[in-house]
C-alpha cells in the first residue's frame, strides 16, 4: 500500500511538472537569441563597411579633384595615399593597407586597366609594382585605390561572406578618372 502511494506521488509530480510553463519564456530566447545577434552584427558589419567605402569614394574624389586642378606640382605614390588616409579618416591602419594604381588611358584603343585589381600583399614582405605614371598635358588618367579592411565579426553572418583578398582582409575599391590639365 504504501509503495502504491510513493509511486502515484511520484507519477502526479512528474505528470504536474511536465505541464509547468514557467520555462517557456528561456527556451524561446535559447532559440531566438542567436538569430537576433548573428542579424544584429551583420548589420552593424555592413554599415560599417559602407562607411567605410563610402569615406574611401570621398577621399579619392578629393585627391583626384586636386590632381586634375594641378594644385600638386610633382605627385608621388606616398603623398597621394598620406592625402587620402588624412582624407579618410575612418580607415584603419590606412598607410600599410592601401595601394594606390595611377595610369593613362589611351584614347586611340580606349584599353581598360585590368581587371584584377592590385592591393597590398599582406602575405608577401615584397610589395606588388603598381604603375604611377603622371601623364603629360591633356591625357586621361585613371586612379584605382584599393584599401585592405579586416572584418569586425569575422566568422558570423556577413563577415563569413565578404570576399576575402587573403584570409583576414577584404577589398576596398574605389576608382576615378581625370585628365591632365595644361600646364
Amino acid at each position: 500500500m504504501c509503495m502504491n502511494r510513493i509511486v502515484s506521488n511520484w507519477k502526479a509530480r512528474i505528470f504536474h511538472r511536465s505541464r509547468r510553463e514557467d520555462g517557456n519564456a528561456s527556451i524561446e530566447f535559447v532559440i531566438l537569441f542567436p538569430i537576433f545577434m548573428v542579424l544584429f552584427m551583420s548589420a552593424f558589419e555592413i554599415g560599417l563597411v559602407m562607411v567605410r567605402q563610402v569615406m574611401l569614394d570621398r577621399a579619392t574624389d578629393i585627391a583626384v579633384r586636386t590632381l586634375r586642378l594641378g594644385l600638386w606640382s610633382d605627385p608621388n605614390h606616398d603623398d597621394l595615399k598620406d592625402y587620402i588616409c588624412e582624407t579618410a579618416a575612418v580607415l584603419p591602419d590606412c598607410k600599410t593597407n592601401l595601394l594606390i594604381e595611377l595610369s593613362p588611358v589611351s584614347t586611340t584603343t580606349w584599353a581598360p586597366l585590368p581587371d584584377a585589381t592590385t592591393c597590398v600583399d599582406k602575405v608577401q614582405n615584397i610589395q606588388p609594382v603598381t604603375t604611377f605614371e603622371e601623364g603629360i598635358d591633356h591625357e586621361l588618367m585613371m586612379v584605382r585605390v584599393c584599401a585592405l579592411q579586416q572584418p569586425l565579426f569575422p566568422l558570423t553572418g556577413l563577415g563569413l561572406q565578404l570576399q576575402r583578398v587573403d584570409p583576414d582582409h577584404y577589398a576596398l575599391i574605389s576608382m576615378s578618372a581625370f585628365v591632365n590639365e595644361p600646364s
